[in-house]
């Protein structure tokens, strides 16, 4: 979701990190939530710029990283000292599947995604959710699970978390500061209407968000914690906008079936293109007719 495409690196800040050198120590300003807010907007465009935005389509590649897992040692039958065997090496290079996101107020979405030849289809009108899955021969649109709900419920409107915050009902208070890649920023917990709580890492010299904390992802029967870093920030109509968004599922010491836990592989979203206001018809966002879906690579 948008919320977490919000940012770019403007010259002033870039300049005085550049004077200050990699070895510099830069003090971090002592600055309230409220003030750490105000400054987020200013740098991603503007209020009244964000306001104004009602649609946008984004087109891209998404890196499909989740199947490099490392692989893992299995001991070898009959009881003999553990040698081990090794299971099929998975593929090294990670896949790039085309996708086409597009949003429009109130917190509609539609999410389509190129796969083996076929077109996957995910849609949120703000109320109802529908999916269809040509990938794994389900060919019927399906409601959206509870938890597919949940999630698309909380993902908010197209302008992020800290636009319009309270008016949102968004709690925002400042959590520390820490470093993200090298870089001090200043640590925002968000408490949002529902009651989810979520952390969110503001630079303290773009004042553009750095990372946010993903909704945990379950793996070997674990909940893993997950990260979204924002990279590769440009320009686009007075706003700004990062064109490289990187997960990381963060290992935990063992999992529920005791084992030790093997790293998993950032997996990166790579934008080409981000239109503001295109016209959407509403129709885009209710419930996928099987006979327009397209099941072909466009």
């Amino acid at each position: 979701m948008l919320r977490r495409m919000l940012a770019i690196l403007i010259f002033p800040a870039c300049a005085l990190s550049l004077l200050a050198g990699p070895d510099t120590p830069v003090a971090v300003p002592k600055l309230s939530a409220a003030a750490i807010v105000d400054k987020n907007v200013a740098a991603r465009g503007g209020l009244q710029a964000w306001r104004s935005v009602q649609t946008l389509t984004l087109t891209g590649k998404l890196g499909a990283g989740g199947n490099q897992r490392a692989t893992l040692s299995v001991p070898v039958p009959g009881g003999r000292k553990a040698q081990g065997t090794i299971m099929p090496q998975r593929p090294v290079e990670e896949a790039h599947l085309p996708f086409v996101m597009e949003l429009k107020r109130p917190s509609k979405v539609r999410f389509e995604l190129q796969f083996k030849g076929q077109t996957a289809i995910q849609v949120f009108d703000g109320t109802q959710g529908w999916k269809l899955r040509p990938y794994l021969n389900r060919n019927e649109v399906e409601p959206f699970s509870p938890e597919e709900m949940k999630i698309a419920s909380a993902r908010g409107e197209l302008d992020g978390f800290l636009i319009d915050y309270a008016a949102k009902g968004t709690q925002v208070e400042l959590d520390g500061t820490e470093k993200v890649e090298g870089r001090d920023t200043y640590k925002l917990k968000l408490t949002l209407k529902s009651g989810d709580v979520t952390r969110l890492w503001v630079d303290s010299q773009t004042f553009l968000e750095a990372k946010v904390e993903g909704r945990p992802r379950r793996l070997d029967g674990t909940d893993h914690p997950v990260e979204v870093y924002y990279r590769d920030y440009r320009p686009v109509d007075g706003l700004q906008i990062p064109f490289v968004l990187e997960t990381r599922v963060l290992p935990v010491a063992k999992t529920a079936t005791g084992l030790r836990d093997t790293p998993v592989p950032p997996e990166r979203i790579i934008i080409d293109k981000v239109t503001v206001n295109p016209k959407l018809d509403d129709s885009l966002f209710g419930k996928p007719q099987i006979e327009t879906a397209a099941l072909k690579p466009k």
